[in-house]
C-alpha cells in the first residue's frame, strides 16, 4: 500500500518515511485527512438546506443531506472512505461538553440530531445514543453497496436503497 501511494505521487517509498515516523503514523494522518473531507462534505450538503434551524422540515431535511453525503462519499470516494475507519482510535465517540464545534462525521450526526430536539422533531427521550443506531444504518449501506454484496446494483436501484435506508431512518424517529 506504501509502496503504491508514494509511487502514485512520483516520490521513492522511504520519502514517506521522512514525514512520518512508521507506517501507523502515515495511516493514521490520511485516516484523519479522509475523515476531514468526509466531514467538509457533510458540512457543505447541510449548508445548502434552506431554513432556520427552528423549523423541524429544514432539521429533517438537514439530517437527510448529512446521511446523502455519506454514501455519496463513500460511493465516489472508496478508498478514502476505506481509510477513514482504518484507525478506530483516530475516532472519538465521546466529546467533552466544553469542546469546540465538531466536524467529524459522526459530530456532525450529533449536531443535527439535537437540532431535531430543539425544533422540536424529535423527542428529547429518544435523543441519547440514537446516532449509532443511525450510523449504523448508513454505513452498512454505505459498504454493502461499496465493497460488499450490492457492489453490482445499477445506480437506479442504489438511489432506492439510499430513499429506503433514509426514509427509514426519518420514520424512525417521526
Amino acid at each position: 500500500m506504501l509502496r503504491e501511494a508514494t509511487r502514485s505521487v512520483g516520490v521513492v517509498p522511504n520519502a514517506a518515511y521522512r514525514h512520518f515516523h512508521d507506517r501507523d503514523s502515515l495511516l493514521a494522518a490520511v485516516c484523519a485527512a479522509a475523515m476531514a473531507e468526509l466531514g467538509d462534505r457533510m458540512a457543505a450538503a447541510v449548508a445548502r438546506v434552506p431554513g432556520e434551524p427552528a423549523d423541524p422540515t429544514a432539521a429533517r431535511l438537514r439530517l437527510g443531506a448529512i446521511g446523502t453525503a455519506y454514501l455519496a462519499f463513500a460511493r465516489e470516494e472508496p478508498g478514502l472512505f476505506a481509510t477513514a475507519f482504518a484507525v478506530p482510535q483516530q475516532h472519538a465517540y465521546v466529546v467533552p461538553a466544553d469542546a469546540a464545534e465538531d466536524r467529524s462525521p459522526l459530530g456532525q450526526l450529533r449536531a443535527a440530531l439535537d437540532a431535531l430536539v430543539a425544533a422540536g422533531a424529535l423527542d428529547p427521550r429518544r435523543r441519547p445514543g440514537i446516532e449509532f443506531p443511525i450510523w449504523s444504518a448508513v454505513h452498512g449501506l454505505a459498504v454493502l453497496t461499496g465493497p460488499g454484496p450490492l457492489r453490482d446494483v445499477g445506480a437506479t436501484e442504489q438511489a432506492r436503497l439510499r430513499e429506503l435506508t433514509l426514509a427509514f431512518i426519518g420514520d424512525g424517529l417521526a
